[in-house]
């Protein structure tokens, strides 16, 4: 069951829209198949499964891990959301761009999220599981971030619902402030 590749504006992250088979008792998709997913453009050994939950309006980002980097493959799982990624290669001609798609329980779409970009969503739904696979594992000493908000990247968050953030996306610099650290 090979997976559809949709055009997106910046070089590198992956819109994936995965076979859907639905009749009057539901759905099937088949998230993820290493071969199908790679000869799409997936080609990332994936080491971890991430699984959260949140309200409408809840924000999570923009978040980033340095070192090695970490690649992701998103879906929501239920729900739908806002996904957002934003080119943090420095000698990129889209650094500090950003793009964003609707990922949906419905559609199957995903959202591959290579290393050297940021990474955030904002819950479109009553409730949304996000469920995505990682290509390193969770360390905090190389997770960072730069605030979701920032006026300078100018993300387009919607501005219907009030956004629920944590204090430390609320606390976390600009990217102007962090940029001559990246690594990518």
């Amino acid at each position: 069951m090979p997976v559809d590749v949709i055009d997106t504006r910046l070089d590198g992250p992956l819109l994936l829209q995965p076979k859907v088979f639905g009749d009057t008792r539901g759905f099937f998709v088949e998230t993820y198949r290493a071969g199908d997913w790679a000869a799409a453009g997936v080609a990332e050994t994936f080491v971890q499964d991430n699984h959260s939950r949140s309200g409408r309006g809840v924000v999570r980002g923009m978040h980033f891990a340095v070192g090695d980097g970490q690649g992701k493959l998103v879906r929501a799982a239920r729900g739908r959301i806002l996904d957002v990624v934003v080119d943090l290669r420095r000698a990129s001609p889209t650094f500090g761009e950003w793009e964003s798609h609707e990922l949906d329980d419905l559609s199957g779409r995903q959202l591959y999220v290579p290393v050297g970009f940021a990474h955030g969503f904002f819950v479109l739904s009553d409730v949304a599981d996000v469920v995505y696979k990682v290509s390193s594992y969770y360390d905090p000493a190389v997770e960072q971030g730069f605030k979701w908000d920032d006026p300078e990247v100018g993300i387009a968050w919607p501005a219907d619902v009030e956004p629920v953030f944590s204090q430390r996306d609320a606390d976390a610099p600009l990217l102007s402030e962090i940029e001559d650290g990246l690594p990518f």
